[in-house]
């Protein structure tokens, strides 16, 4: 079984529950000096923030359908920050014109006992991975170029191996519903990263849960 499809957004502060409007795509390790230069040209912070974080994506398992799906975030860089819990709801199947995917972004910072928590609520740790790059912000718009390495020891964060040659590009807008018209401004702003990296909207129907 796989999850929903994984979003790489570094641990930040507060709780915010909204939509998330998210592009992605990914770059060949051989370009990222490339993309990350057309970055710092396009965004408001010439020199990116850097992240290294650890997440650990739990199942709880129903009598029927899909199973419930939470991730829990921390940074590896900043280890005394508060741990992060994420829900990520189903991508809206609505209006077909959208140019970006939209669902329903839960985010809220808490104690680093939340692993503890989440086992003793009766959920099953599926998978791990650290993720470690760069942000980028343009006004409302965050750019997040990440490498995603899967952990070969359960807990064990020192022992990685990396599950790709390329980064991970995703751009996203966290807004309340129905501001559809920042999906628009996401289609721009992508545009001005072609060639170097072509940011897609997820099919869901195309996902497997």
């Amino acid at each position: 079984m796989e999850a929903p499809p994984v979003t790489v957004m570094p641990v930040t502060s507060g709780t915010i529950n909204m939509m998330e409007y998210l592009l992605q795509g990914s770059v060949l390790d051989q370009a990222l000096e490339s993309l990350l230069h057309r970055l710092r040209g396009l965004c408001d912070n010439m020199e990116p923030e850097t992240f290294m974080d650890h997440e650990l994506v739990y199942l709880l398992k129903g009598q029927q359908g899909n199973p419930f799906i939470l991730r829990a975030r921390h940074s590896l860089s900043h280890p005394t920050v508060p741990w992060h819990l994420r829900y990520l709801g189903q991508p809206e199947v609505g209006d077909k014109s959208r140019h970006a995917l939209v669902r329903n972004c839960l985010d809220m910072a808490t104690s680093h006992s939340l692993p503890d928590f989440l086992n003793e609520m009766g959920f099953r740790m599926d998978h791990e991975f650290v993720a470690n790059g760069h942000i980028f912000r343009r006004g409302a718009l965050k750019v997040v170029v990440s490498k995603l390495s899967r952990v070969l020891v359960p807990g064990n964060t020192e022992n990685t191996e990396r599950l790709s040659l390329s980064y991970l590009v995703e751009l996203s807008v966290l807004a309340p519903a129905g501001q559809d018209t920042v999906s628009e401004d996401m289609r721009s702003f992508a545009e001005q990263l072609k060639p170097l990296v072509h940011l897609e909207k997820i099919d869901p129907s195309k996902q497997r849960h």
